[in-house]
């Protein structure tokens, strides 16, 4: 064999041996044969490195060191370049960042969440309301907390009158509401009276009948002269009727019932509601709202060492309160001095109110009103809800749109069957019964004279004087008011 074919024939051989070269042994390469594998997944595969046998091991790409989790999961790449960070993990300037209003919208939304969960409890009817001559009824907490009497215990609940009435139907029609809703006897009308008692809580110095006329925007004030003779009310040899709430005849009723139906029987007003209170919660009261601004004449001598200074705004503290309602010595005419000059208080006292809602808002009027009845400065069967719905009604009426009356009548001598003398004071009846017809009974047909059981001690023909017959006038008036006369005035 020559030379040439020995090439040949290597030449096929060597290419031969390329064709059929086998492949080489994979190994497969535990890097953790001391710990266990992370399984992700159900239709995971555990991870592991492949390499061939007699190479080198790898070392592994940053991008290797991730584990897969699933289809949907994404690469490490992709979750930081989706938060906004760079390579080096710093976040991208090209994301909008969370601001504070980001903030405060989340925590609002949260709030206004609870807040009406809350509103949505507090709406549900789950407690059962009792109130006595009324059925029983499931409210909410919210409409149990506007129901709520929690001054009622003190003195009870009155009896709403029976008897009829008397509504003229010609304005009272069944279309006619005047707005506010009120457990009231006289729709258009919501009526208060007012008591005032003395150092030891028995006589009621002070009686005021207070008769919000809704409808008509206005506020008439009747006073109730606490020497006011009424013989068929009350075992007191003096006959006051200031001595009906503690000596009444009629001893099965509850102390406030007998001077509600004594009022009743005698001027024919119907009491929706009543508001007691002592000489000495006035102190607590008037110190409450910063004292009252007043005109003060002239000096007022309560006592010795309790004097009033005269001046023009002079801003009554609690006890200089007390001693101007109270006082009566120096008035020529004592006890109706007083009345008139109480008059004047309330004019001022209303006054201080129109300014507190004017300058510090009627949630300031409101936060008052809760400090006197948390402390219990007044007994009252008002709710909460109606005494605040009356508080806004008067924090809108104008000082020209509410008047004051006085009862008619004059200063007469009473001889008891013991043989006292008392000085009493005699109502004109007539005059009585026209003033009650023009201020008092708007939504009601006119009183006859037959409808009253007021008792004249003096006879219309016997009369000294009518000098209080007529006495009305509005708060406007009285702003400049002066004090009544004094018996020093006349000597």
């Amino acid at each position: 064999m020559n030379r040439e074919e020995l090439n040949e024939e290597y030449k096929n051989r060597n290419n031969a041996s390329r064709q059929s070269k086998p492949l080489r042994k994979l190994k497969r390469i535990d890097q953790n044969t001391n710990s266990e594998h992370e399984y992700r997944g159900l239709h995971e595969a555990p991870s592991i490195d492949i390499r061939i046998d007699g190479e080198p091991p790898r070392r592994p790409s940053p991008a290797s060191e991730q584990h897969y989790h699933g289809l949907h999961e994404k690469r490490r790449e992709d979750i930081v370049e989706s938060a906004g960070y760079d390579d080096d993990y710093h976040f991208s300037s090209n994301v909008r960042k969370k601001s504070p209003k980001d903030t405060v919208i989340k925590i609002t939304a949260i709030l206004l969440s609870i807040a009406s969960i809350i509103a949505l409890f507090l709406n549900m009817p789950i407690l059962w309301y009792k109130k006595s001559g009324q059925p029983d009824q499931k409210v909410s907490i919210l409409k149990y907390l506007k129901l709520w009497q929690p001054l009622v215990e003190i003195e009870g609940e009155i009896e709403k009158p029976s008897v009829d009435l008397n509504i003229d139907t010609e304005v009272v029609n069944d279309d006619f509401t005047d707005g506010l809703d009120l457990p009231q006897t006289v729709e258009g009308q919501y009526t208060v009276l007012f008591l005032g008692f003395d150092e030891d809580q028995e006589l009621t110095d002070v009686i005021w009948i207070c008769q919000f006329d809704i409808a008509g925007a206005k506020l008439h004030i009747l006073q109730v002269p606490r020497d006011c003779a009424v013989p068929n009310y009350t075992s007191n040899p003096t006959t006051k009727i200031n001595s009906v709430y503690f000596d009444g005849y009629d001893q099965e009723s509850s102390k406030i019932q007998r001077v509600v139906n004594c009022i009743y029987d005698n001027f024919r007003i119907p009491i929706d509601a009543y508001i007691t209170t002592a000489c000495f919660d006035i102190v607590d009261i008037v110190n409450l709202v910063g004292g009252i601004p007043m005109n003060i004449d002239n000096e007022i001598i309560y006592e010795a060492d309790k004097i009033i200074p005269a001046g023009k705004n002079v801003v009554l503290s609690g006890e200089q309160a007390e001693w101007f309602v109270r006082f009566r010595h120096d008035w020529l005419q004592g006890d109706i001095g007083r009345v008139q000059n109480q008059r004047r208080f309330m004019a001022a006292a209303m006054q201080k109110i129109l300014n507190i809602v004017k300058d510090e808002g009627k949630l300031k009027l409101y936060s008052y009103l809760n400090t006197i009845y948390n402390n219990k400065w007044i007994a009252t069967d008002m709710s909460v809800d109606d005494l605040s719905k009356l508080a806004d009604f008067g924090s809108t009426l104008q000082m020209e749109n509410v008047s004051v009356n006085m009862v008619p009548g004059e200063d007469a001598m009473y001889y008891a069957a013991d043989g006292v003398e008392y000085s009493i004071y005699s109502i004109h009846k007539q005059a009585t019964i026209d003033m009650l017809n023009e201020s008092f009974r708007p939504y009601q047909n006119p009183l006859l004279l037959s409808d009253s059981n007021i008792m004249e001690y003096v006879s219309e023909y016997d009369y000294a004087y009518n000098l209080y017959d007529d006495t009305g006038a509005t708060f406007k008036e009285l702003e400049t008011a002066t004090e009544p006369p004094r018996a020093s005035d006349y000597e």
